[in-house]
């Protein structure tokens, strides 16, 4: 493989490759286990290039990083077979890392530390793969048209009460499938399903965009409540263009169903690839992912919440306060996707 330097990572698409060992005086070297570990990844933040510098810089293992959708990793692994140089596999949304499991991009995993830091829910239940960092899908309302005591539950939401009031992105995204797929994982298929059509007749506009788009939609006075990952809402409030952190005044963030199982959260994860060729230092780099410093930057590079106890939040995060968050195994998103979009299909929720 031919090296790039790290700006040029961050320039390519597809296919680039780079090797992000890019020395920092702030880590000390634990170990120099050599050689190196190649990882597919499907997540692009700048800040993920001081991950892989710190890893290089505590184990002596270089990264090779090959990036792309979620949908063209899979189909490069593939089409690699078992020739395929790819060690770890890194994609977003427990609805991707599922469909990756069924295409036998990874091998189950055994990992005494992955297994006591990061909760049993957050990870696939045989080892394939592993949550490292979560995002609450929450409503984002306008506190000048709804009262925080208004809203109580994602159920709610299909009540009549808010005909033409509710923004969301269409029924093709992954996010919406996994939070259906949560919904038919606790009140069943049948409940499920008329819960959807409910909410399609509640919508406030045909849905467009993505879930910056819904909260730009409310500041516009399209709708009264927006269903939107936290990060969007967060990247708002921290966006460099003033006008845009003012027009968020009237916004505010809701945590449904703190009365019973908990806001629907979802995982960036990783696993080990099913022929990965260095599967030791393949298994170093998840290890490492679990750890308090790769937590946080992790986590705090598009402000999702980290999933080892203990680690740092970053402040905009921190400051919507504590929540309940719904337990159930993340697995349980990938394995009710297929049921979730025939049901929003039948729904009408395009």
């Amino acid at each position: 493989m031919h090296q790039l330097s790290t700006s040029a990572l961050t320039r390519r698409a597809f296919g680039a490759l780079s090797l992000a060992a890019i020395a920092t005086p702030f880590v000390k070297r634990t170990h120099a286990a050599g050689g190196e570990v190649n990882i597919y990844s499907a997540r692009h933040y700048p800040a993920d290039e001081t991950l892989y510098a710190l890893f290089t810089e505590a184990t002596g293992i270089k990264i090779n990083i090959i990036q792309g959708t979620a949908e063209e990793l899979m189909e490069r692994v593939k089409l690699e077979g078992e020739s395929s140089p790819a060690d770890v596999f890194v994609t977003v949304d427990a609805g991707n890392l599922w469909r990756a499991q069924e295409a036998g991009v990874f091998q189950p995993t055994k990992s005494a530390l992955l297994d006591e830091k990061i909760p049993a829910h957050f990870h696939e239940p045989a080892g394939h793969w592993f949550g490292f960092s979560t995002r609450a899908r929450v409503f984002v309302f306008d506190k000048t048209k709804v009262r925080p005591e208004e809203m109580s539950s994602y159920e709610d939401l299909a009540d009549p009460k808010w005909r033409g009031r509710i923004l969301v992105r269409s029924s093709n995204n992954i996010y919406n499938q996994s939070l259906l797929a949560s919904i038919i994982e606790h009140d069943g298929p049948e409940k499920a399903e008329a819960w959807a059509k409910g909410l399609v007749a509640n919508f406030a506009r045909k849905p467009e965009g993505g879930d910056t788009d819904q909260i730009k939609a409310l500041i516009a006075g399209e709708g009264d409540i927006a269903i939107s990952n936290t990060y969007y809402f967060a990247r708002m409030l921290n966006d460099k263009d003033e006008a845009v952190r003012k027009s968020l005044e009237n916004l505010a963030v809701f945590f449904p169903n703190q009365a019973d199982r908990g806001t629907h959260v979802n995982v960036s994860g990783a696993g080990i690839a099913a022929f990965a060729p260095n599967r030791d230092n393949a298994l170093a780099y998840l290890e490492f992912m679990a750890s308090p410093q790769a937590q946080e930057i992790f986590s705090g590079a598009n402000y999702e919440y980290p999933v080892v106890a203990g680690s740092k939040v970053s402040d905009t995060v921190a400051s919507w306060g504590d929540f309940k968050r719904d337990e159930v195994n993340v697995s349980a998103l990938g394995r009710n996707n297929a049921a979730a979009v025939m049901i929003m299909d039948r729904a009408g929720w395009r």
